[in-house]
């Protein structure tokens, strides 16, 4: 979506393969993306967060409305910034949806994860 880096190196590891990357959502707004991405019925777990930019107690939680609400100034609503890594588990690009339950939510190496388990 934004970081320059990111995108240089995708493009560097795929020069001579033969396959050309695209970025369909380079240089849209995240704050409307992630709605966008929430209307069309996408479901996510938060599974991992950085300390440094949101409260531990996001890990696990929904990826929702009222998630990004609460995301704090300067956060970035889809993660651009390194905030949270998410799963996503169901939307309509899925045949089933991926029945899944928070386990545990540990603290390592500075970051908050919370386990996925199946159902």
């Amino acid at each position: 979506m934004h970081p320059e880096d990111i995108r240089s190196y995708r493009e560097a590891s795929l020069a001579g393969t033969g396959i050309r990357p695209i970025f369909p959502f380079w240089g849209k707004p995240t704050n409307v993306l992630s709605q966008k991405v929430i209307a069309s019925g996408v479901r996510a777990k938060i599974t991992c967060i950085d300390p440094k930019f949101l409260p531990a107690d996001f890990a696990g939680r929904e990826y929702d409305k009222v998630f990004l609400a609460q995301i704090p100034d300067p956060g970035n609503p889809c993660g651009e910034k390194g905030e949270f890594h998410s799963f996503v588990y169901d939307g309509p690009m899925f045949k089933n949806k991926i029945n899944i339950s928070v386990g545990e939510t540990v603290r390592r190496d500075g970051f908050v994860y919370s386990d996925l388990l199946p159902v």
